[in-house]
């Protein structure tokens, strides 16, 4: 008799955290991509790896999942975050700051790669409902694969990478219409698909449309009245109450839960608690999306591939072929070498993540048949495994063209500009850091703002200020505002304890960024310079040397003979700050 639990699928969680606990450590210190990694090891434990065996070898159970329905409840969790980790990374000013890239080259790499793959797809025997939905899901690529491997490799930040962020933040977007046409095509209705497309369209968008503009006037005030304490447990259950509550409200709209998920972030995004957001779930993330891609390697069948040798490795070729030089002709048209762009069509020329949601709703809609569905997502899984081999083969050929037409190619490769570059970091956006705020922006300076007084945020950010909610002392959240490719950070903070916490933080991940920082008297001055600060100002000095100006010209002192006086004691005071910090080290 099997033994019963309280808890459903005890030994199946149990064992895929001991998994995760073990697989997670390995794969970093082999610098192995982890997505892959959870791939295999969910093909290797899943029902057709060792699973096919636990009947006969019974101690197996223990260490397989002879069933993909034990990990299935907890995948759409993976799901449903992945979707909202989409949602919290296009921001309105993201989107408007990169448009020519999202709208312009996203566009045209989603729509030519649809027709090429879907072209293909009708020209084998398959239906047009079925070439089209395959032609547009395996036009999308994989965004957690491609900014995982950018993030490795540090070129996130270069021209090539903004433009490849760029194209896969269009492609996210397109999630939003592929879901509802997908809705509409498994309806199976083939006459009058134009006015049934009609009315779940308008549907579907006024549905969207109420959500977002409730939305907005519920997270913000939501998280404004509590998130002043500054608890990681109460940004988690408020980030978890509206994923989930607004999933269900997609849900009963008769739209997917994954299209609730992906405004929750969307409307997050918005916020100035985005940041803190970010921070608070990330190792959440990482878990339940290694949990969704383990789920989705459960789901494949390597006999598969004996079925096919041969067309297995010509649809993978095939695929990365296609949308390869899809997108090396748009990258080269946008101004990139032929080297470097060839080196972009290769990173996004595998199949996405979502192929597997789609596929497999299509699937269970009889849209699309299950020997077709389970080639598909064996061919997207191996492309996967592919992506850092072509990568790696995208990154050599384009260092090789370079490096042969230098002269043709010096003028190129600029096309897209680091946006976070000079970027200037504020911890602390009182009054000094809003003069300083100010004084940046007429300068046409960027800057970024932290303060961890809610309600101060919560005035400013809705009047376009760029403050976020946050600790600058959490080196995770430094990392969320691009403090690598900051200019400075500035700490204004009042509290002397939480900036000389800061201090620590940054220089502890950041060891060559300068930091300058405000105290309240040269004690504390000696304490943030010995704990690494780049120039310390003593607010009580600077009010002092004021006064003292006004007090020597008031007693005639020439304005041009007093303000001499009050520089050199400035200078003279900073060095001796500079030469206690130099005697104590």
């Amino acid at each position: 008799m099997e033994e019963q639990h309280a808890l459903p699928f005890l030994r199946e969680t149990l064992l895929f955290l001991t998994l995760a606990g073990i697989l997670i450590p390995l794969l970093q210190r082999w610098r192995v991509n982890q997505i892959l990694g959870f791939l295999a090891v969910g093909v290797l434990v899943g029902p057709f790896g060792l699973g096919l065996w636990a009947a006969e070898i019974p101690w197996l159970t223990y260490f397989t999942f002879p069933r993909r329905e034990g990990v299935a409840a907890l995948a759409e969790l993976g799901v449903l975050f992945l979707m909202f980790m989409i949602g919290l990374e296009l921001s309105a000013a993201r989107l408007w700051a990169l448009r020519r890239w999202v709208f312009g080259a996203g566009s045209a790499q989603v729509c030519l790669s649809a027709l090429a793959l879907g072209g293909v797809t009708y020209l084998f025997g398959n239906s047009l409902e079925a070439s089209a939905v395959l032609g547009l899901v395996l036009a999308l690529s994989s965004t957690a694969v491609a900014m995982q491997l950018m993030t490795e490799q540090r070129t996130l930040g270069t021209p090539l990478g903004q433009s490849v962020f760029s194209i896969l933040m269009m492609q996210d977007l397109f999630v939003v219409p592929l879901l509802i046409l997908v809705g509409i095509l498994a309806k199976g209705q083939t006459e009058g698909v134009f006015a049934l497309a009609s009315l779940t369209l308008l549907k579907s968008v006024g549905v969207i449309v109420l959500i977002y503009l409730l939305g907005r006037r519920v997270i913000r005030p939501l998280f404004s009245a509590f998130a002043g304490q500054g608890r990681p447990d109460v940004f988690m259950a408020l980030t978890l109450l509206s994923t989930l509550g607004i999933a269900s409200l997609t849900a009963m709209a008769g739209l997917s839960m994954a299209l609730g998920a992906f405004l929750a972030g969307l409307l997050l995004a918005e916020t100035e608690f985005k940041h803190e957001v970010e921070v608070t779930i990330e190792p959440f993330k990482g878990l339940l999306m290694g949990l969704f891609f383990m789920s989705v390697g459960l789901g494949i069948d390597l006999r598969e591939i004996a079925q096919a040798p041969l067309w297995l490795p010509l649809s993978l070729l095939g695929l990365f072929a296609i949308k390869a030089l899809v997108l090396a002709g748009i990258l080269r048209v946008g101004g990139f070498s032929w080297g470097r762009a060839v080196e972009g069509g290769l990173l996004l020329g595998q199949g996405g993540e979502f192929a597997f949601i789609v596929v497999g709703y299509a699937m269970t809609t009889k849209l699309i048949a299950p020997a077709l569905g389970q080639f598909v997502m064996l061919a997207v899984s191996l492309s996967l495994f592919a992506t850092p081999l072509a990568a790696k083969a995208g990154r050599l050929f384009a260092d090789w063209w370079d490096a042969h037409h230098r002269k043709q190619t010096e003028h190129l490769n600029g096309a897209v500009p680091d946006p976070t570059a000079g970027l200037v970091i504020i911890a602390g956006f009182g009054r000094v850091g809003q003069l300083l705020g100010q004084i940046l922006e007429s300068q046409g300076i960027r800057f970024i703002a932290l303060e961890n007084n809610a309600r101060l945020v919560a005035q400013l950010h809705p009047q376009g200020v760029p403050v976020y909610f946050g600790d600058a002392a959490r080196a995770e959240l430094l990392h969320k505002v691009h403090a690598d490719h900051a200019a400075a950070i500035v700490l204004t903070m009042d509290h002397p304890a939480s900036a000389l916490h800061a201090v620590r933080s940054i220089r502890r991940v950041y060891p060559q960024l300068p930091v300058f920082a405000r105290s309240r008297d040269e004690n504390h001055a000696r304490t943030l310079k010995k704990a690494g600060a780049t120039i310390v100002i003593p607010e009580t000095l600077e009010s002092g040397l004021q006064l003292s100006s006004f007090v020597l010209q008031t007693l005639g002192i020439a304005e041009g003979a007093a303000v001499q006086i009050i520089q050199n004691e400035r200078e003279r005071r900073i060095a001796a700050l500079q030469q206690g910090d130099t005697d104590d080290a």
